[in-house]
């Protein structure tokens, strides 16, 4: 059986008023994919630090980008 291959998503800070150490506003942040925090309303998001955090989603604004891009930003990650 073949694994799908799940395409890096991006979001961009909207809003960082509780965060400010760890999130920009109008900077491009990559999400990691949680189901369970996005029940709850959250993102698994790498944030400033380099690691990865769960901040409340409505934090962010949601990205398309072309899927070439969204793989070269991967790989310079």
């Amino acid at each position: 059986m073949a694994r799908q291959k799940i395409e890096p998503q991006y979001v961009v800070c909207i809003c960082n008023d509780v965060y400010r150490a760890s999130l920009q506003v109008r900077r491009l942040y990559r999400v990691l994919p949680d189901a369970e925090a996005k029940k709850r309303g959250l993102l698994r998001v790498i944030d400033e630090s380099g690691e990865d955090y769960l901040f409340p989603a409505k934090l962010f604004a949601t990205v398309e980008l072309p899927e070439a891009v969204g793989r070269k930003l991967a790989k310079a990650s």
